[in-house]
């Protein structure tokens, strides 16, 4: 029999290690006939939501952007994602990147299929317009190496413009591959683990990560990961970029 009292999930001031195992099922308005989990949120201390969808042959998800943008990946499955009038078929890798002042229509889903998403309140830049839609393939990205190790690939989805003050990138660590030092920085992290298993130091914690987990790191939350097993660990996350550090 298993014990009910027991769970990998931790939450802590400035990071919190989310497993399936504790999911609790939300009504979004508009995302109907679905399975939704808020995985990530503000009233966790965060700055960004992240959420992960499941469908079923009638899920139907509708919205309009206001404030926040927001960016769905396809996890496992295929969909049907409508945005300014464009409409485009998703399967597993692709993603669609909609900005604010925009509204969208996901429907006719595989059964079982399972969404990302990343939502950030948008800052937009004078000078700069607010970024297009963008419907993309990872599959189509190139991931170089990281910081000159071949252990370690990155991937940058969106471009690497003033205009965006997100990015998603996804990480892909060959076994025994790690980060080159401890990470400190002002950048917040949402992530969730795609494939693969490691071990994760968040401000000096450690913890036994696997696929379907997610992470939350506020800034300034030291960071470190090394993947194991006999597989690659993969990850995507958001982090926040290319705007002025403080609100002052």
């Amino acid at each position: 029999m298993e014990i009910s009292a027991l769970t990998r999930s931790v939450v802590k001031r400035n990071h919190a290690v989310i497993s399936p195992d504790g999911y609790i099922n939300s009504r979004v308005p508009g995302w109907d006939n679905c399975t939704v989990n808020v995985i990530i949120n503000e009233q966790m201390g965060a700055h960004l939501c992240q959420t992960l969808i499941t469908l079923n042959e009638i899920s139907v998800l509708t919205g309009a952007t206001l404030h926040s943008q927001l960016f769905f990946y396809v996890v496992e499955g295929r969909c049907t994602a409508t945005v300014g009038g464009e409409t485009n078929t998703l399967e597993k890798g692709q993603f669609v990147y909609i900005p604010i002042a925009k509204e969208y229509k996901v429907d006719k889903p595989e059964p079982g299929t399972q969404l990302l998403t990343f939502h950030k309140v948008y800052e937009k830049l004078d000078g700069y317009d607010v970024p297009p839609v963008i419907f993309g393939d990872a599959a189509n990205i190139e991931g170089p190496t990281y910081l000159g190790d071949a252990a370690l690939r990155l991937q940058v989805l969106l471009p690497d413009t003033l205009a965006f003050d997100m990015a998603v990138n996804i990480f892909t660590y060959d076994p025994g591959g790690h980060l080159p030092f401890v990470e400190t920085h002002i950048m917040e992290h949402g992530l969730i683990y795609l494939q693969g298993q490691g071990v994760y130091m968040l401000d000096k914690d450690w913890y036994p990560i696997k696929k379907g987990d997610s992470i939350w790191m506020a800034p300034y939350c030291q960071q470190w990961f090394t993947a194991m097993g006999k597989e690659p660990a993969v990850y995507i996350y958001y982090k926040n970029v290319n705007r002025f550090p403080t609100t002052v």
